[in-house]
Protein backbone atom coordinates (compact mmCIF):
# COMPACT_ATOMS: atom_id res chain seq x y z
CA UNK A 1 0.00 0.00 0.00
CA UNK A 2 1.09 3.52 -0.61
CA UNK A 3 1.49 5.96 2.18
CA UNK A 4 0.92 9.50 0.70
CA UNK A 5 2.29 12.45 2.92
CA UNK A 6 -0.83 14.08 4.21
CA UNK A 7 0.66 17.41 4.46
CA UNK A 8 0.73 17.86 0.32
CA UNK A 9 -2.45 18.55 -1.75
CA UNK A 10 -1.65 20.04 -4.98
CA UNK A 11 1.76 21.24 -6.36
CA UNK A 12 3.69 22.87 -9.38
CA UNK A 13 6.35 21.79 -11.27
CA UNK A 14 9.39 23.54 -10.69
CA UNK A 15 11.19 26.05 -13.55
CA UNK A 16 13.61 28.32 -13.56
CA UNK A 17 12.15 31.45 -14.76
CA UNK A 18 10.35 30.78 -11.52
CA UNK A 19 12.66 30.30 -8.45
CA UNK A 20 12.39 33.82 -7.37
CA UNK A 21 7.92 33.14 -7.04
CA UNK A 22 8.12 29.78 -5.73
CA UNK A 23 10.82 30.85 -2.62
CA UNK A 24 8.32 33.57 -1.85
CA UNK A 25 5.09 32.04 -1.95
CA UNK A 26 3.05 30.88 0.66
CA UNK A 27 0.52 28.19 0.04
CA UNK A 28 -0.98 25.44 2.19
CA UNK A 29 0.30 22.35 0.95
CA UNK A 30 1.92 23.66 -2.14
CA UNK A 31 5.17 21.43 -3.53
CA UNK A 32 7.56 21.46 -6.15
CA UNK A 33 8.20 18.39 -8.65
CA UNK A 34 11.32 19.00 -10.22
CA UNK A 35 13.26 16.65 -12.84
CA UNK A 36 16.34 15.43 -10.56
CA UNK A 37 18.52 14.94 -14.51
CA UNK A 38 18.24 19.22 -14.62
CA UNK A 39 20.04 18.91 -10.65
CA UNK A 40 22.93 16.46 -11.09
CA UNK A 41 25.58 18.29 -10.77
CA UNK A 42 28.41 19.38 -8.31
CA UNK A 43 27.24 22.94 -7.36
CA UNK A 44 26.00 26.50 -8.89
CA UNK A 45 23.15 28.31 -8.78
CA UNK A 46 20.22 25.52 -9.25
CA UNK A 47 21.76 23.68 -6.34
CA UNK A 48 21.54 27.04 -4.04
CA UNK A 49 17.97 27.76 -5.70
CA UNK A 50 16.77 24.42 -4.65
CA UNK A 51 18.34 23.95 -1.40
CA UNK A 52 16.34 27.59 -0.56
CA UNK A 53 12.87 26.24 -2.07
CA UNK A 54 13.64 22.94 -0.18
CA UNK A 55 14.11 25.08 2.77
CA UNK A 56 10.10 26.57 2.54
CA UNK A 57 8.36 23.54 0.54
CA UNK A 58 8.45 19.83 0.10
CA UNK A 59 9.69 18.67 -2.81
CA UNK A 60 9.01 15.48 -5.34
CA UNK A 61 11.28 14.15 -7.77
CA UNK A 62 10.08 12.61 -11.07
CA UNK A 63 12.58 11.00 -13.31
CA UNK A 64 12.76 11.41 -17.10
CA UNK A 65 16.08 9.70 -17.95
CA UNK A 66 16.24 5.87 -16.48
CA UNK A 67 14.98 4.12 -18.62
CA UNK A 68 13.19 1.64 -16.62
CA UNK A 69 11.59 0.24 -19.25
CA UNK A 70 14.51 -0.48 -21.83
CA UNK A 71 16.16 -3.88 -22.88
CA UNK A 72 19.81 -2.75 -21.24
CA UNK A 73 20.90 -2.61 -18.05
CA UNK A 74 20.00 0.17 -15.54
CA UNK A 75 23.12 3.03 -15.52
CA UNK A 76 24.82 2.64 -12.25
CA UNK A 77 26.28 6.16 -12.09
CA UNK A 78 23.11 7.83 -13.24
CA UNK A 79 21.19 5.79 -10.17
CA UNK A 80 24.12 7.03 -7.83
CA UNK A 81 23.25 10.81 -8.62
CA UNK A 82 20.02 10.00 -8.04
CA UNK A 83 20.79 8.34 -4.54
CA UNK A 84 23.17 11.67 -3.82
CA UNK A 85 20.26 13.83 -4.47
CA UNK A 86 17.44 12.40 -2.94
CA UNK A 87 19.80 12.00 0.31
CA UNK A 88 20.39 15.89 0.41
CA UNK A 89 17.19 17.14 -0.56
CA UNK A 90 15.07 13.85 1.29
CA UNK A 91 11.80 14.45 -1.28
CA UNK A 92 8.17 13.54 -0.30
CA UNK A 93 7.88 11.42 -3.30
CA UNK A 94 10.01 9.93 -5.76
CA UNK A 95 8.45 8.77 -9.21
CA UNK A 96 9.71 7.27 -12.73
CA UNK A 97 7.79 6.24 -16.28
CA UNK A 98 6.91 3.51 -17.67
CA UNK A 99 8.80 4.09 -20.49
CA UNK A 100 12.40 3.53 -22.47
CA UNK A 101 15.02 6.00 -23.33
CA UNK A 102 18.19 4.70 -23.76
CA UNK A 103 19.27 1.83 -25.62
CA UNK A 104 23.23 0.31 -26.30
CA UNK A 105 24.48 3.48 -24.70
CA UNK A 106 22.36 6.33 -27.17
CA UNK A 107 20.14 8.40 -24.95
CA UNK A 108 16.77 9.43 -26.99
CA UNK A 109 15.63 12.68 -25.54
CA UNK A 110 11.81 11.07 -25.26
CA UNK A 111 10.18 8.69 -23.46
CA UNK A 112 9.52 5.61 -25.69
CA UNK A 113 6.64 2.98 -25.77
CA UNK A 114 6.87 0.08 -23.81
CA UNK A 115 5.93 -2.99 -25.37
CA UNK A 116 2.98 -5.09 -23.07
CA UNK A 117 4.80 -8.26 -22.94
CA UNK A 118 5.67 -10.76 -19.93
CA UNK A 119 9.52 -10.62 -20.85
CA UNK A 120 9.06 -7.29 -20.87
CA UNK A 121 7.29 -6.96 -17.58
CA UNK A 122 9.84 -8.91 -16.32
CA UNK A 123 12.67 -6.74 -16.99
CA UNK A 124 10.67 -3.71 -15.75
CA UNK A 125 10.02 -5.25 -12.44
CA UNK A 126 13.53 -5.89 -12.27
CA UNK A 127 14.36 -2.38 -12.88
CA UNK A 128 12.34 -0.95 -10.60
CA UNK A 129 13.23 -3.19 -7.92
CA UNK A 130 16.70 -2.03 -8.43
CA UNK A 131 16.07 1.75 -8.32
CA UNK A 132 14.32 0.93 -5.27
CA UNK A 133 16.89 -0.80 -3.40
CA UNK A 134 19.62 1.70 -4.68
CA UNK A 135 17.35 4.87 -3.41
CA UNK A 136 15.91 2.84 -0.40
CA UNK A 137 12.64 4.62 -1.34
CA UNK A 138 9.17 3.20 -2.47
CA UNK A 139 9.24 4.57 -6.28
CA UNK A 140 6.11 5.73 -7.99
CA UNK A 141 5.91 4.75 -11.74
CA UNK A 142 4.12 6.70 -14.11
CA UNK A 143 1.46 5.41 -16.86
CA UNK A 144 2.05 6.46 -20.54
CA UNK A 145 0.73 8.72 -23.17
CA UNK A 146 0.52 5.98 -26.39
CA UNK A 147 -0.51 7.13 -30.05
CA UNK A 148 -0.10 3.72 -31.33
CA UNK A 149 -1.66 0.43 -30.96
CA UNK A 150 0.61 -2.16 -30.19
CA UNK A 151 0.83 -5.95 -30.09
CA UNK A 152 0.32 -6.24 -26.59
CA UNK A 153 0.08 -9.39 -24.74
CA UNK A 154 -1.26 -7.68 -21.28
CA UNK A 155 -3.63 -4.54 -20.76
CA UNK A 156 -1.41 -1.65 -19.62
CA UNK A 157 -3.52 -1.33 -16.62
CA UNK A 158 -3.27 -4.78 -15.89
CA UNK A 159 1.11 -4.29 -16.46
CA UNK A 160 0.81 -1.98 -13.79
CA UNK A 161 -1.29 -3.89 -10.99
CA UNK A 162 1.00 -6.70 -11.63
CA UNK A 163 3.93 -4.33 -11.54
CA UNK A 164 2.83 -3.14 -8.31
CA UNK A 165 2.00 -6.55 -6.78
CA UNK A 166 5.94 -8.00 -7.86
CA UNK A 167 7.75 -4.91 -6.53
CA UNK A 168 5.74 -2.95 -3.73
CA UNK A 169 6.42 0.10 -6.06
CA UNK A 170 3.08 2.47 -6.32
CA UNK A 171 1.66 4.66 -9.48
CA UNK A 172 1.63 7.90 -10.01
CA UNK A 173 -1.37 8.45 -11.84
CA UNK A 174 -1.32 10.79 -15.22
CA UNK A 175 -4.85 11.92 -16.03
CA UNK A 176 -4.04 13.48 -18.97
CA UNK A 177 -1.93 10.48 -20.34
CA UNK A 178 -4.90 8.30 -20.30
CA UNK A 179 -7.26 10.59 -21.44
CA UNK A 180 -5.01 10.87 -24.44
CA UNK A 181 -4.72 7.27 -24.68
CA UNK A 182 -8.11 6.72 -24.85
CA UNK A 183 -8.84 8.93 -27.19
CA UNK A 184 -6.32 7.80 -29.52
CA UNK A 185 -6.48 4.25 -29.17
CA UNK A 186 -10.22 4.09 -28.68
CA UNK A 187 -10.71 2.57 -24.73
CA UNK A 188 -12.68 3.74 -22.07
CA UNK A 189 -10.77 5.84 -19.47
CA UNK A 190 -13.28 5.27 -16.76
CA UNK A 191 -12.45 1.34 -17.42
CA UNK A 192 -8.79 1.62 -16.85
CA UNK A 193 -9.43 3.99 -13.88
CA UNK A 194 -11.24 1.07 -12.91
CA UNK A 195 -8.56 -1.39 -13.81
CA UNK A 196 -5.21 0.19 -11.61
CA UNK A 197 -5.19 -0.78 -7.84
CA UNK A 198 -6.42 2.49 -6.33
CA UNK A 199 -4.50 1.84 -3.07
CA UNK A 200 -0.99 1.81 -4.68
CA UNK A 201 -1.65 5.10 -6.44
CA UNK A 202 0.33 7.80 -4.39
CA UNK A 203 -0.36 10.74 -6.88
CA UNK A 204 -2.12 12.68 -9.74
CA UNK A 205 -1.05 14.37 -12.57
CA UNK A 206 -2.70 16.62 -14.56
CA UNK A 207 -1.16 18.59 -18.25
CA UNK A 208 -2.58 20.02 -21.20
CA UNK A 209 -2.28 18.08 -24.80
CA UNK A 210 -2.75 19.52 -28.20
CA UNK A 211 -4.17 18.09 -31.50
CA UNK A 212 -1.50 17.16 -34.10
CA UNK A 213 -0.40 19.01 -36.31
CA UNK A 214 -1.10 17.27 -39.51
CA UNK A 215 -3.72 15.17 -38.09
CA UNK A 216 -5.97 17.58 -36.38
CA UNK A 217 -7.82 16.27 -33.10
CA UNK A 218 -7.67 12.78 -34.71
CA UNK A 219 -4.76 12.24 -32.66
CA UNK A 220 -4.20 14.24 -29.28
CA UNK A 221 -0.27 15.06 -28.50
CA UNK A 222 0.64 15.20 -24.69
CA UNK A 223 2.86 18.86 -25.21
CA UNK A 224 2.51 19.51 -21.49
CA UNK A 225 2.12 23.12 -23.05
CA UNK A 226 -1.13 24.13 -22.84
CA UNK A 227 -3.80 24.27 -20.05
CA UNK A 228 -5.73 21.39 -18.77
CA UNK A 229 -8.65 20.84 -20.59
CA UNK A 230 -12.66 20.91 -19.50
CA UNK A 231 -12.78 16.97 -20.07
CA UNK A 232 -9.21 15.87 -18.28
CA UNK A 233 -10.72 18.16 -15.34
CA UNK A 234 -13.81 16.17 -15.49
CA UNK A 235 -11.66 12.55 -15.70
CA UNK A 236 -9.58 13.72 -12.84
CA UNK A 237 -12.63 14.62 -10.65
CA UNK A 238 -13.94 11.01 -11.02
CA UNK A 239 -10.58 9.52 -10.40
CA UNK A 240 -10.51 11.56 -7.03
CA UNK A 241 -13.88 9.89 -6.55
CA UNK A 242 -12.97 6.44 -7.23
CA UNK A 243 -9.76 6.42 -5.48
CA UNK A 244 -9.39 9.01 -2.95
CA UNK A 245 -7.29 12.70 -2.83
CA UNK A 246 -3.79 12.18 -3.54
CA UNK A 247 -1.05 14.75 -4.01
CA UNK A 248 -1.69 16.17 -7.81
CA UNK A 249 0.59 18.09 -9.87
CA UNK A 250 0.03 20.61 -12.59
CA UNK A 251 2.72 19.87 -14.83
CA UNK A 252 3.64 22.47 -17.61
CA UNK A 253 7.15 22.73 -19.71
CA UNK A 254 6.79 24.47 -22.51
CA UNK A 255 4.42 27.45 -23.43
CA UNK A 256 5.56 28.37 -19.64
CA UNK A 257 2.63 30.95 -18.49
CA UNK A 258 3.40 33.96 -15.36
CA UNK A 259 3.73 31.83 -12.17
CA UNK A 260 0.78 33.56 -11.19
CA UNK A 261 -1.82 31.45 -13.80
CA UNK A 262 0.21 28.07 -13.06
CA UNK A 263 -1.18 28.86 -9.46
CA UNK A 264 -4.50 29.51 -10.07
CA UNK A 265 -4.32 25.94 -12.43
CA UNK A 266 -3.30 24.06 -9.07
CA UNK A 267 -6.15 26.08 -7.16
CA UNK A 268 -8.68 24.75 -9.39
CA UNK A 269 -6.77 20.89 -8.61
CA UNK A 270 -6.93 22.04 -4.96
CA UNK A 271 -10.40 22.60 -4.75
CA UNK A 272 -11.09 19.26 -6.11
CA UNK A 273 -9.41 17.74 -3.36
CA UNK A 274 -10.41 19.98 -0.89
CA UNK A 275 -14.07 18.78 -1.97
CA UNK A 276 -13.32 14.60 -2.44
CA UNK A 277 -11.84 14.76 1.56
CA UNK A 278 -14.70 16.64 2.95
CA UNK A 279 -16.95 14.38 5.71
CA UNK A 280 -19.88 14.20 3.64
CA UNK A 281 -18.30 13.43 0.60
CA UNK A 282 -16.44 9.69 2.24
CA UNK A 283 -19.06 7.19 1.87
CA UNK A 284 -18.69 3.57 3.42
CA UNK A 285 -18.28 0.79 0.98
Amino acid sequence: MTVCPPSLTAGLGLKPEHYRPALDVRADGLWFEIHPENYMVDGGPRLAWLDAIRSEHPLSFHGVGLSLGGPGPLDRDHLARWKALVRRFEPALVSEHLAWSVHSGQYFNDLLPVPMTRDALDRFCDHVDQMQEALGRQVLVENPSRYLAMRDEIPEACFLAETVQRTGCGLLVDINNIHVSAHNLGFDALDYLDAIPGEAVGEFHLAGHEADTELGDALLIDTHGAPVVQPVWDLYAKAVERIGPRPTLIERDNNIPPFETLLAERDLARTVLDVAARPEAIHAD
